[in-house]
């Protein structure tokens, strides 16, 4: 089959050099003429003829030595043309091609440049920029990642207690006597001044058609983060009310710590070059965060979201967010997404790669969530232990503790009896069996987990719920 450093002609036509250039571009890779696409040799004619000119033609057009040798299989002669991967761009009569996958991309703009770049070992955040000064920097960015820095224990005190420019060239923000790009981004109260997409745009919208109000996070990307996440809890989302005992408590339908890393995956990864913001979107059920990112090379979603090394796009701003203790540098941003929505019971974020945009949803039922609310309320006796703390209707409390406490047992005695039944049983199916939402399905497996009468088998997602005692008495 063919795959990222196979191709298959069945016969050869000199169109095909691009696919050699491809190669040179990516990893390498070995082109064979004279076998279809299921690589099944079905000869070529002229093969010696062929391998004669291959390597001239090769290193005329693109000045590359290229491996070419004749093979025979059933009588039948196939060429093999095998390339190494250059260090230096390749191109093909001007144009220059990359091999991704099973496909062969011509490069053109800001893909183009990039690609240069990082064949000079080069990034695009670590361009210099002529004619800026650590001086024409407001002083605001520089006192928040001392601040951040010190506090994550990242950077000692000592390490910060140094002017402005030797701050950039301990965190390797200058080259000769210009600044990076990666630090007028994360540093300069104006980057867009630069780089023309580097704010962030939130709307607020009934319908896809329908904005009803929007507001723009400008300034330094260091203190984005904490712009975004502040304006959205208190101007774009709704906290849902609940009580623990007397303290008023506001639930939100996405966890803070879960959103603030999706948006700061998406402010340290994207592509600036594009000159687009990044776009939040925010719906009465959902909040979608498109942001402009390009995926190492090789790479889909699949491979974004499960277990990977850091391969940052902007390894200098990376390394910024690091050095404050915003981020980590394990490849584990989409995990702790997950993990946080699962200790606050809410729906992981969906993630989806389209063209040169990164998608990221969370989305939730809003008419299931305020139900979930009343529901815990419910559950802990939460609204009778203040009426009756109010009112001194002491016995009107326990009254109704005690209704919850059988409400409890009743719903895990019927989780008990579904999983006894059958063991293999997904969760979605547990949760319309006992009609419960998903958010309080959870909460009633996880009390039954810490009572020590179900546990979780397999994988994350494809696992299932099994009883660990067998004496746990289950009533008919």
């Amino acid at each position: 089959m063919e795959n990222q450093c196979i191709e298959y002609k069945s016969v050869w036509r000199d169109e095909y050099l691009k696919w050699l250039c491809g190669f040179a571009n990516a990893n390498g890779g070995v082109l064979y003429i004279g076998k279809n696409d299921n690589g099944e040799t079905i000869g070529v004619k002229d093969a010696k003829k062929l391998l004669e000119e291959l390597p001239n033609k090769i290193r005329t057009t693109m000045g590359m030595v290229a491996d070419v040798s004749l093979e025979t299989e059933n009588q039948k002669d196939y060429v093999i043309v095998e390339i190494q991967p250059y260090p230096s761009p390749i191109s093909y009569h001007g144009k220059y091609y990359l091999r991704s996958g099973a496909t062969n991309q011509e490069l053109t703009g800001n893909a183009l440049d990039e690609f240069i770049l990082r064949k000079q070992g080069k990034t695009w955040d670590s361009v210099p920029v002529p004619y800026v000064k650590a001086e024409d920097f407001d002083r605001d960015a520089f006192r928040l990642f001392r601040q951040k820095a010190i506090s994550s224990g990242r950077l000692t005190k000592e390490d910060v207690n140094i002017s402005d420019i030797e701050l950039f060239e301990s965190l390797s923000l200058t080259e000769n006597d210009y600044l990076k790009r990666a630090a007028i981004l994360t540093f300069h109260q104006r980057p867009t001044k630069w780089f023309l997409g580097a704010y962030v745009k939130i709307g607020y919208f009934r319908t896809n058609a329908d904005l009803v109000y929007q507001d723009e996070i400008n300034g330094s990307v260091l203190s984005m983060p904490d712009k975004v996440i502040d304006l959205i809890y208190t101007k774009y989302l709704k906290g849902y009310i609940h009580y623990e005992g007397l303290q008023r408590i506001d639930k939100y339908p996405v966890p803070k710590g879960a959103l603030r890393e999706a948006i700061l995956n998406a402010i340290v990864h994207r592509d600036y070059s594009t000159g687009i913001p990044i776009q939040i979107k925010i719906y009465d059920d959902k909040i979608i965060i498109y942001n402009d990112g390009i995926l190492p090379d090789n790479w889909d979603i699949n491979d974004l979201l499960n277990a990977h090394r850091s391969r940052p796009h902007n390894p200098f701003i990376a390394n910024i967010f690091f050095r404050s203790g915003q981020i980590e540098s394990w490849g584990r941003g989409i995990d702790r997404i997950e993990e946080e929505c699962q200790r606050f019971e809410t729906e992981s974020p969906t993630f989806k790669s389209k063209g040169c945009d990164v998608i990221t949803t969370f989305q939730w039922d809003k008419k299931d969530y305020v139900r979930i609310n009343e529901e815990n309320n419910i559950i802990n006796g939460e609204n009778g232990t203040i009426n009756g703390t109010i009112n001194g209707t002491i016995n009107g409390t326990i009254k109704q503790k005690n209704n919850a406490i059988n409400q409890q047992d009743t719903v895990k005695n019927k989780i008990l009896k579904i999983i006894k039944k059958d063991e293999n049983i997904p969760l979605n199916e547990i949760i319309k069996k006992i009609g419960k939402s998903r958010r309080t399905t959870m909460r009633y497996l996880d009390i039954l987990k810490k009572e020590n009468k179900i546990e979780y088998y397999g994988a994350r997602k494809t696992g299932g719920y099994r009883i660990i005692k067998e004496e746990v008495k289950i009533t008919e």
